[in-house]
């Protein structure tokens, strides 16, 4: 959907006028991202310090799938330039089942680093707003990010039960708003090929191959672990202080344990995921990491 400059135009007047971390939260397809990014236009045009950070981690903006990514918006090619990340943090999954606490940290973190620099931080979230996964981590997200203001984007009532949540039990302040008529909805179809694209640009040859041993991942793997399990896992490729360079993936062969990687060269550390990937055609499959560990 392109941007109307005129779309929420009530809202953005008002919001512009904000300091500090507006959240947007609603479902898939109900126009966050078109919205954050009319918001992030209109504060760097008011001359504001701004900065945004996209905890969607299916159909990322910044950066790779997998990962929360902060850009620094400092200049309008900024804007048109979204993908390329300032900062990384890595979550290891596109959906945050399983994985809320990685998620919530990694957002948190990101959101303290804008927060430093910028007066205004625009944060978008993932499209799972309902049930115990999506109140949970909309709930949290909004107690440790501290938003001035959380927009709701919603059809109809879905997302009443967590709004009526955050300002019950977080005295949130939340303003509502509709998705635009002109709104195309993607298909499941185009969203996976949108998060096969994201990993392809991260994780496209030319790759380099580095030799890994146990010590080096996080969760730490037990003594005799068999390295075959690890064939293909998703691993977000540390430095050393908490960010994330960018992604790897696992291959083992001859019974010798690599990653492949762009970022080997400054590499401290990996990060397990919660996903397989194939490098061939970076369709991913979900794991279980506890299981993958453990067995159990």
């Amino acid at each position: 959907m392109q941007s109307d400059p005129d779309l929420h135009r009530s809202l953005r007047e008002r919001v512009v006028g904000e300091h500090g971390v507006i959240m947007v939260v609603g479902a898939a397809n109900t126009g966050k991202t078109t919205l954050a990014r009319l918001l992030l236009t209109d504060a760097l045009e008011a001359g504001r310090s701004v900065a945004f950070v996209d905890a969607d981690v299916g159909i990322s903006a910044v950066g790779p799938p997998a990962c929360v990514g902060l850009r620094w918006i400092d200049s309008p090619d900024a804007l048109s330039s979204l993908e390329h990340a300032d900062e990384l943090r890595f979550v290891g999954s596109t959906q945050p089942q399983g994985v809320v606490l990685p998620h919530v940290v990694a957002t948190a973190d990101l959101v303290a680093v804008a927060a430093r620099r910028a007066d205004f931080v625009v944060l978008d979230t993932t499209g799972v707003v309902s049930g115990v996964v999506g109140q949970t981590l909309k709930y949290h997200l909004t107690e440790l990010c501290k938003p001035a203001l959380v927009i709701a984007m919603q059809r109809g009532g879905e997302l009443e039960p967590t709004i009526g949540m955050l300002r019950r039990f977080l005295g949130t302040r939340v303003a509502k708003a509709q998705p635009h008529d002109s709104l195309t909805p993607s298909s499941p179809l185009e969203q996976r090929a949108a998060r096969v694209k994201g990993f392809a640009a991260a994780l496209a040859s030319p790759l380099q191959r580095w030799r890994v041993q146990l010590r080096v991942f996080a969760p730490t793997l037990p003594e005799g672990f068999d390295l075959d399990k690890l064939e293909g896992m998703l691993v977000g490729v540390q430095d050393g202080e908490g960010r994330c360079l960018g992604l790897g993936a696992l291959e083992f062969t001859d019974g010798v344990l690599r990653v492949a990687t762009r970022h080997g060269d400054q590499m401290k550390g990996l990060r397990l995921g919660s996903m397989r990937i194939d490098l061939d055609t970076f369709e991913t499959v979900p794991i279980r990491l506890r299981e993958l560990i453990f067995g159990t």
